[in-house]
């Protein structure tokens, strides 16, 4: 229904660049890293890039535990069931980039939004909000923000900046067919992708028929 929606800056062709789709079937990313997009999409792939490649997931409860600094003793001696936490270093150095001047991760599920703003808090992303992207080159990506030209000297760039509808499926105007369509889901609309609303349609398609 949907493929990643391109980068279209100068040096957007370089092959430091990836879709967020390339980095989740394993292409290779550098040390330092440059997600483009904070939305769903790029709060999950920054918390992804933050871990080793070979963690188990989801992590080991133990470790979970040692993580948000509650304590693993059943009859919960510390105060308040909690200890300090013991923060992992992360695995890459991230920046989480946007172009919208609102705080970065305020469109995320009222009851979970918190857990990935924290998770990449404290393992150090930086968050840059209002940035203007200007150009990919060998040193890394430049941008702009609040008037001011920067370079993030980074290894790789995750472009995680929307979606975009495929339909190139569906017959063209003019086209005889016997088959009858109907476009739900990323394929109707990309924009504000989630799996609710393309089931929903997908069972509200199936009910109607």
């Amino acid at each position: 229904g949907v493929v990643p929606r391109a980068l279209k800056i100068a040096g957007s062709d370089a092959p430091q660049v990836l879709s967020y789709t390339e980095v989740l079937n394993g292409a290779s990313v550098g040390d330092r890293v440059a997600v483009i997009g904070a939305g769903g999409i790029g709060f999950d792939v920054s918390e992804f890039l933050l871990k080793p490649p070979l963690q188990p997931h989801p992590i080991p409860v133990d470790e979970w535990k040692r993580e948000w600094g509650v304590d693993p003793n059943p009859n919960y001696v510390t105060e308040g069931g909690m200890q300090p936490a013991e923060v992992e270093a992360p695995v890459r150095e991230i920046y989480l980039l946007q172009r919208k001047t609102t705080p970065l991760g305020a469109g995320l599920g009222k009851t979970t939004g918190w857990v990935h703003r924290a998770q990449l808090k404290k393992h150090g992303v930086r968050m840059l909000r209002g940035v203007q992207y200007k150009s990919v080159t060998d040193e890394g990506l430049w941008i702009e923000v609040d008037g001011h030209d920067q370079l993030l000297r980074v290894d790789t760039i995750v472009v995680c900046a929307g979606q975009e509808s495929v339909k190139e499926i569906m017959p063209v105007e003019g086209q005889k067919t016997i088959a009858k369509y109907h476009i739900i889901g990323g394929a109707k609309l990309a924009a504000e992708l989630d799996a609710k609303r393309a089931i929903r349609e997908g069972a509200e398609l199936a009910a109607r028929l």
